[in-house]
């Protein structure tokens, strides 16, 4: 039986929220190891408040400049990540998407963090690359659990959706502007990318039993957005 592909942009606010989350980080990595049967695991991971930190430190540089530092940032994380997934440190990391495919017809999991320099775009947008790359869906982890109209983080009346369409995913996140280390379930161009593809995508949040149960095909708390 063929393994179904599964793109993963993992969220940098759940690596590093401030400090590393280990206990998030030991029940993801049980669960990904416990799926492999039937499934791999593309991993982008974002660069989270280590990335932000870097990233205000540069308040007077260039946008291209803070997006290079927020790019390191994102592959420090993945090295960390496959670190903590006990694969071989000889290995490294990829750093373009046929890097990736290569090496996920030899292992069941692959992580990476941004692949190269785009203007305008955060980790999630190389994942929505990759998605439609390997021709499957993606499945954005961050701290909410899922698409509101506010950010729930600020608003307690924030409005929770649970379905909506790639054409009104692109208006939520273009009303804001882009800047480097921004802070949004999914960027502008990612947005744009889901929509100009048709990317089925999934928006969940930091309880990973909805994440097991999204990629078992059971019902799970979440957002979806297609059609």
């Amino acid at each position: 039986m063929q393994k179904r592909v599964v793109v993963i942009s993992l969220g940098g606010s759940l690596i590093v929220p401030e400090d590393i989350d280990a206990d998030f980080l030991k029940k993801f990595k049980d669960i990904i190891l416990k799926n492999t049967d039937k499934h791999k695991f593309v991993i982008v991971c974002g660069g989270g408040s280590i990335a932000r930190k870097y990233i205000s430190a540069l308040q007077n540089q260039s946008e291209y400049i803070k997006s290079l530092a927020g790019i390191a940032v994102t592959r420090l994380n993945a090295r960390f990540i496959s670190y903590f997934f006990n694969q071989d440190p000889e290995k490294g990391i990829p750093h373009n998407m046929e890097q990736v495919k290569n090496l996920l017809e030899k292992n069941d999991m692959v992580f990476c963090g941004a692949l190269r320099y785009a203007k305008k775009e955060t980790s999630d947008a190389t994942a929505v690359k990759l998605a439609h790359f390997l021709e499957t869906d993606f499945i954005n982890l961050t701290n909410v659990q899922g698409l509101y109209d506010k950010n729930p983080l600020t608003n307690k009346n924030a409005h929770f959706i649970a379905k909506t369409t790639w054409l009104d995913l692109e208006k939520r996140a273009n009303k804001l502007k882009y800047r480097p280390g921004q802070h949004f379930v999914i960027d502008q161009h990612a947005s744009e990318l889901i929509r100009e593809h048709k990317i089925k995508a999934y928006i969940l949040g930091k309880n990973l039993k909805n994440f097991e149960r999204l990629i078992k095909g059971k019902s799970f708390v979440g957002t979806i957005i297609a059609g």
